[in-house]
């Protein structure tokens, strides 16, 4: 058998404070210091407690520098792992046991020299790491930088 229950808001009605204790309390959020971590000021005693165990719990922390760059790298070691699917996806080209790549092909500005060259890399990049260039060369590869041209000074 299936009972009707009438629902709690509509027994209240009529009643003076709709079962919210005093009469004011139910209006805004005075009676409970404000809404959410409001009124946790000098004399909120109850709420204090509870931030004083979560350190940091006010305020910014922590540093952004906005001047600094980020560079797009990738290791020698990095570069063996990836280098079949490179070839595959058409973005290195093998030739007589020498891959050539163009690191802007792939989105990366620096080369740097973490790791030993398993192949003979010829690698077009922007800027390269002094130590990546000689393991790249003492393995018959050859690594392409971008001629840096002077200003002649104005003197």
């Amino acid at each position: 058998m299936v009972l009707n229950h009438r629902k709690k808001n509509s027994r209240h009605r009529g009643s003076w404070t709709h079962s919210t204790g005093e009469k004011k309390k139910h209006r805004g959020a005075g009676s409970r210091g404000g809404r959410g971590n409001a009124g946790s000021g000098k004399r909120g005693d109850a709420k204090k407690p509870s931030y004083w165990k979560i350190k940091n719990f006010v305020g910014k922390h922590g540093f952004t520098n906005h001047a600094r760059k980020t560079v797009l790298t990738t290791t020698i070691s990095q570069l063996n792992s990836s280098i079949q699917s490179l070839v595959v996806q058409g973005k290195a080209v093998e030739s007589s046991n020498v891959f050539k790549i163009n690191l802007k092909d792939i989105g990366v500005k620096k080369l740097l020299g973490t790791g030993n060259p398993l192949f003979a890399y010829e690698i077009v990049v922007e800027s390269a790491t002094t130590s990546a260039v000689e393991k790249i060369e003492a393995k018959g590869g050859s690594v392409l930088l971008p001629v840096l041209v002077e200003k002649p000074s104005e003197e």
